[in-house]
């Protein structure tokens, strides 16, 4: 989640922070190859809503879904599709990432999340000043990275159900009230809802409604 005072494009973005303390910052973590230094992006309120911001947004779930189209060319007919993500590199946030599986599996019937080898993205972990958002590793992968001070400030369920709504192509609406969840940090720290409302559920079902294909052409 990015911060609240910033207003999106409509195209894809990114971005939630997650609250609840979740105690000691570890001193390292694994983060993408092509994540930028603190120098680069002076805080995640200059990133939020920026031209970068957007394209990166739009490239991640375009790498998500032809990666998953990829694996399921053998049956392109399939009305509920998987996308499969690795969280080894995103540890303090397994229980997190798990809850926002089975919430979204329990909310939706044309996609399912599932972790797995080969994964279509993955979860990463660490101190970015972007805060937390979602990108492309330049190898035709998506991944979602997670960041320690935002994960402080709000709550975490909350954030990583957010952010794995971009993966399924959901884009921030920060004027909405804590009953939507891609309205992310806008309704404050108080709020603690990790489950998608009515409108969203049925946009991720839309979205997948014809298989890979439908997709595949809204991610273009």
């Amino acid at each position: 989640m990015r911060h609240p005072r910033t207003v999106l494009s409509a195209t894809l973005a990114v971005g939630l922070g997650l609250a609840a303390a979740l105690g000691a910052v570890p001193a390292t973590a694994a983060t993408p190859a092509d994540s930028p230094t603190t120098a680069a992006v002076p805080s995640y309120v200059a990133y939020e809503g920026s031209t970068a911001d957007t394209k990166a947004t739009k490239a991640f779930f375009q790498a998500v879904v032809k990666s998953v189209a990829e694996q399921r060319a053998a049956n392109p007919g399939a009305r509920a599709v998987t996308v499969t993500y690795n969280a080894a590199n995103a540890p303090s946030f397994r229980a997190q990432i798990a809850r926002s599986a089975q919430i979204w599996n329990s909310s939706v019937t044309n996609v399912r999340l599932q972790e797995g080898n080969n994964p279509n993205f993955r979860y990463y972990e660490g101190n970015d000043a972007r805060g937390s958002y979602a990108s492309t590793d330049g190898r035709g992968r998506g991944y979602i990275f997670l960041d320690y001070r935002q994960n402080q400030q709000y709550n975490s369920y909350r954030v990583t159900s957010h952010e794995t709504g971009h993966v399924l192509g959901l884009p921030d609406n920060y004027r909405g009230p804590c009953s939507e969840l891609m309205s992310g940090g806008g309704p404050g720290p108080s709020c603690t809802n990790a489950v998608p409302n009515a409108q969203e559920r049925a946009r991720v079902n839309s979205i997948f409604a014809y298989g890979l294909a439908a997709a595949v052409a809204r991610a273009s």
